[in-house]
């Protein structure tokens, strides 16, 4: 006997509707028990749905789920232990209570056993306890249906993400198949997102580089050489993660400027354009304000523009009051521009860009900074065989990368130290086929077998 009309549990764009009520059911063959349930749960809030017998509540389930079932012990054709038994069985998320006499022992047994009850209440019970047991079980399940709800709100979101790149300008179009291939891995890094928070960050400073054409690329080298400076000057690992964060995400201020202030260098800009493209640091910071643990990293963005004699952007900070990372990522970010002419009209060649540097040192840069930096481009390059260029088809399950592997446009595929599994290396060689490129997979050696 259905007592109660059950509502829609989903909203109508597709996610669970946490605005309504928690839904239960009680299932007892006495009427004064069910009406006394009513009673006890009318000023809870909560949605109540009854039935007499063990078969109409299964046919109930059947119709509407439920998040909790309350069932009396003993009914007539099927009693409570094998009726909460069939719910486990087939709405095993639904929460289960038994209400039972103190001389029904071995069929609560029975229940805990094969029915695996959250809890079992004597009768008669008290009424405090029956609504406290009933708060705790559906803590639980309001915990479930907000997860459900950000799962639901993610997936929404990643559609719409796909709709906008369908959308964007043929300049974009053309690097759609790579973006595609790209994501394609991203699937498997969000298998183990929780696991790897870095190369999320690192995924969405690709996904940046992608809108600035030849610039792919430069957030990793970037940071790459941002953290060989911060070692060499002593950085402490909460202070290097900071730096690595700030150096992927450097330009994120930069989304929403038009593509054509982007190609150009820094220094052919336009007064009105040079207006423009200075906000991009404040930008970067506000883009990343509601994320606490980003704080520091925002800091760093903000003030990666400035110069160690006062005269950068956006507040004209000098010398030790310019953030430590900050400092050392505007050396960093200028001299890969003037590697590749976007600080400068010209490509300047590296002996050229580390003049450069050392004549902005007490001016533009930190003098200690510019000493870190020299240092590291005078040290000879190690060949200590720990790793090796195979091909794709040469990868085997469990190989571990050396090396961030990369598309012939720079961009970022997986993060080194990706261990690799059979659905990676078969998306690898779909890369290279739809691509028509052979990739450097460079892999960790085993020390055992490693060249001596």
């Amino acid at each position: 006997m259905l007592l109660t009309q059950p509502t829609r549990s989903l909203s109508d764009n597709g996610d669970w509707d946490t605005a309504r009520p928690f839904r239960l059911l009680a299932v007892d063959d006495e009427s004064n028990i069910l009406a006394a349930l009513r009673r006890l749960f009318r000023t809870q809030g909560y949605e109540l749905l009854t039935a007499d017998s063990g078969k109409a509540a299964l046919a109930l389930l059947e119709q509407e789920p439920v998040d909790l079932v309350i069932s009396d012990m003993r009914m007539p054709e099927m009693n409570g232990a094998q009726f909460l038994t069939e719910v486990k069985r087939r709405w095993p998320d639904t929460i289960r209570i038994l209400l039972t006499g103190y001389a029904e022992i071995s069929s609560t047994i029975e229940a805990i056993n094969k029915a695996q009850i959250h809890r079992y209440i004597a009768k008669p019970w008290d009424e405090q306890d029956l609504l406290d047991t009933l708060r705790q079980a559906l803590e639980v399940k309001r915990l479930q249906r907000d997860n459900a709800t950000l799962d639901s709100q993610l997936q929404r979101r990643n559609e719409e993400l796909s709709v906008l790149n369908a959308s964007l300008e043929n300049k974009v179009q053309e690097r759609t198949l790579a973006l595609e291939q790209a994501m394609l891995l991203v699937e498997e890094a969000n298998e183990q997102l929780k696991k790897s928070f870095l190369t999320s960050i690192r995924v969405f400073s690709n996904l940046i580089e992608l809108r600035e054409g030849k610039l792919a690329g430069h957030g990793r080298r970037v940071t790459e050489l941002s953290r060989q400076v911060g070692k060499k000057l002593g950085l402490t690992e909460a202070e290097l993660q900071d730096l690595t964060i700030a150096s992927l995400l450097h330009d994120v201020g930069k989304l929403g400027l038009p593509d054509g202030l982007l190609d150009k260098p820094f220094a052919s800009l336009t007064p009105e354009e040079r207006s423009l493209y200075i906000k991009h640091p404040i930008k970067g910071q506000t883009a990343l304000m509601a994320l606490d643990s980003l704080e520091q990293a925002a800091a760093i963005i903000r003030s990666h523009h400035e110069r160690h004699d006062g005269l950068g952007y956006p507040e004209q900070l000098s010398g030790e009051s310019i953030p430590l990372g900050a400092r050392i990522l505007a050396l960093v970010n200028d001299y890969d521009g003037l590697l590749n002419g976007t600080l400068l009209p010209r490509k300047f060649t590296r002996d050229e860009a580390m003049k450069a540097i050392r004549d902005g040192s007490g001016r533009r840069y930190h003098p200690t900074v510019v000493e870190a930096f020299q240092s590291i481009e005078d040290e000879p390059v190690a060949d200590d065989a720990t790793e090796a260029c195979i091909s794709s088809m040469s990868l085997e399950i469990g190989m571990v990368l050396a090396r961030d592997l990369l598309s012939p446009a720079g961009t970022l595929l997986l993060a080194h130290d990706y261990v690799l599994t059979q659905r990676a290396i078969d998306r690898i060689q779909q890369f290279e086929e739809v691509e028509g490129c052979r990739l450097e997979c460079f892999v960790q050696l085993i020390p055992e077998t490693a060249p001596s």
